[in-house]
């Protein structure tokens, strides 16, 4: 290929998890920097289309049925592909469905990861090797856009780095001064996000361990806890409420969709949380970050590594001496020490 090659429309998949859509924000931002104009198009589920729209650097969004959608919302993404007339498309999360959906488009560059039995509709692959989990899941998807970048001889801007998400600064500064109002939070008061839900997504802490972590986390008066709960996940918050003792907190239930709790998350001090989506959302707008995560390979903190800067993460799994999944073995007094040392020892 050549760098006459007019590729002007690209079709981005990743139509998973919320977690997975964020650790994309750097692939996209290479590929909007590369300098050739590119118009950006992806593909997401229903769920995850909000911080599509957030991201600087979508340009459209198409939202996919899923797999159990029936073969009539099949065929009209496929009557959607062809009406766009993509240049080529990019997938990050291949699958066979969506592999044989662009092959059917007739879209003529298609390129993913050569993984799978999806691998055969794609005319350009990348043998990755993601199980072994070797680097960041963004890093993965990173080298993708890069390939397709190599293609068609284009550079990208070297310089992409946090913050990958940021929100007005004045609109953010009113929202906080609502949120204080509202709920009666001192101000000047630095709040502490804690998001105990799941989202199914991962294991996390027992509502217990959480207990015992926020009780150990000693920062004087000046400190204020919000548990976060998203819209399944209000007895989580409600349960480790019940538990905190003498410890200024509220729950905070974000029903008004994922900008609206974005945009909370970035007037946070330190967003606590497993590994899920909002954590992904937190590090995508470079916030301090206390992360527990599984010790499979599969889901190891260098494998979700989040988007923050080095200083602003910290990640805990279960020790060597406990099974890879046993997150009740996490010792959450010393995970205090740490996140207390890590973020708050020159502030207190």
């Amino acid at each position: 290929m050549n760098s006459q090659s007019p590729i002007k429309k690209v079709l981005v998949v990743r139509n998973d998890k919320l977690g997975d859509f964020m650790l994309i924000y750097p692939a996209l931002a290479a590929l909007k920097k590369s300098g050739n104009n590119i118009h950006i198009t992806v593909l997401v589920p229903q769920y995850t289309s909000e911080m599509a729209k957030a991201c600087s650097w979508v340009d459209e969004i198409i939202v996919d049925p899923g797999s159990k959608a029936s073969l009539s919302k099949q065929y009209n993404l496929l009557r959607e592909l062809k009406k766009q007339q993509f240049d080529a498309i990019i997938t990050l999360y291949s699958t066979t469905r969506i592999g044989f959906l662009a092959f059917l488009a007739g879209i003529k560059y298609r390129l993913a990861p050569a993984t799978k039995i999806a691998q055969i509709f794609y005319n350009h692959r990348l043998t990755q090797r993601r199980s072994r989990s070797l680097k960041p899941e963004f890093e993965y998807n990173v080298d993708v856009t890069r390939q397709f970048l190599s293609d068609f001889y284009l550079k990208s801007d070297a310089s992409i780095k946090p913050p990958f998400l940021k929100f007005q600064t004045e609109e953010i500064n009113i929202l906080r001064d609502k949120f204080f109002k509202n709920y009666g939070i001192p101000e000047n008061t630095k709040l502490i996000f804690v998001h105990p839900g799941t989202g199914g997504s991962a294991n996390n802490l027992t509502i217990e361990q959480y207990a015992k972590l926020l009780n150990e986390l000693k920062l004087g008066k000046d400190y204020y806890f919000v548990i976060t709960a998203g819209p399944d996940e209000i007895e989580y918050a409600q349960s480790l409420s019940k538990m905190l003792i003498n410890i200024p907190h509220m729950v905070f239930h974000s029903t008004r969709g994922l900008i609206n709790f974005a945009k909370h998350i970035q007037f946070c001090t330190l967003f606590i949380s497993g590994s899920t989506g909002p954590l992904h959302i937190a590090g995508a707008l470079d916030r301090p970050t206390a992360a527990f995560y599984q010790r499979l390979r599969s889901a190891t903190p260098l494998r979700w590594q989040t988007l923050n800067s080095s200083i602003n993460r910290l990640a805990f799994t279960p020790p060597d001496s406990a099974n890879e999944t046993e997150m009740q073995k996490i010792d959450t007094t010393k995970a205090a020490q740490k996140i207390t040392k890590f973020y708050f020892k020159a502030q207190n």
